[in-house]
């Protein structure tokens, strides 16, 4: 059977001020696959994934998603195509409930922007409301639902704002180190919701210093080593790449 590719990025370059970041980057990404981006600090992981969604535009090359053009659109325009994306530092409205940011972003999608006016009475629509509170059951973060968000763990505010992304139907989710910054036991509540995740057949890449969550949840592995893609392959090949261990496992991240 022919393969899907959702994702294609082709001969990405990218320079700040004479600092080459991306080189000569090509990548395709499976419809239904999750696929990760490792490499150490400084590789160009976070840089790829801001071309893709629209925060950077690449000085030459393309990216497409399913067969369409995203260089040179917004962000915004990029989500409405069915791109959403988690960052490494949660993006959530501290100041509302749990319930009211899921309401937020299922309305963001419906109507086109992220938007307070007219709050109130857009989050009293009874089916916004039921879908946001069946995702909130889904994530194991129900019980939370009415709890202001800027008291939460961080690996509820991560799964909170995975729980935004996926209101919104998304084809492609980026994420950027989903597990940063967490203890162990909740990196391992993540990593089973983005199994069950994967299991309903949704697209991912993800950006991970973490090999343990790397190896738990890839089907395919891009290595990046200072703006370039030096290896790509299954985990077990990955592992067992030398090229890979000298610039990356066998180092710190």
């Amino acid at each position: 059977m022919a393969q899907n590719f959702v994702l294609n990025v082709s001969d990405v370059n990218k320079n700040f001020g004479g600092l080459q970041a991306l080189t000569n980057i090509n990548l395709q990404v499976e419809e239904g696959k999750t696929h990760a981006v490792i490499g150490p600090n400084g590789a160009g992981k976070s840089t790829l994934l801001n071309t893709v969604i629209g925060r950077l535009v690449p000085d030459t090359g393309s990216v497409l998603f399913d067969g369409v053009t995203l260089t040179g659109k917004s962000p915004h325009q990029i989500n409405q195509m069915g791109v959403a994306r988690v960052f490494q530092t949660p993006e959530i409205f501290l100041d509302l409930t749990l319930l009211q940011n899921v309401e937020i972003a299922a309305l963001a999608k419906r109507d086109g922007a992220f938007s307070f006016k007219p709050f109130r009475a857009m989050v009293s629509e009874t089916a916004i409301r039921e879908e946001a509170a069946q995702m909130l059951q889904d994530m194991g973060l129900h019980h939370l639902r009415d709890q202001m968000t800027g008291n939460l763990s961080r690996g509820d505010k991560r799964r909170l704002e995975i729980a935004m992304c996926l209101i919104q139907h998304p084809r492609l989710l980026l994420l950027d180190e989903p597990t940063a910054g967490m203890a162990r036991h909740d990196t391992n509540r993540t990593i089973d919701l983005l199994k069950r995740i994967k299991e309903q057949g949704m697209t991912k890449v993800i950006i991970e210093h973490d090999m343990h969550v790397v190896f738990s949840l890839a089907d395919w592995i891009s290595v990046l080593a200072q703006g370039a893609i030096i290896a790509e392959g299954t985990p077990e090949e990955i592992k067992g790449n030398p090229k890979v261990q000298e610039a990356y496992l066998g180092g710190t991240a």
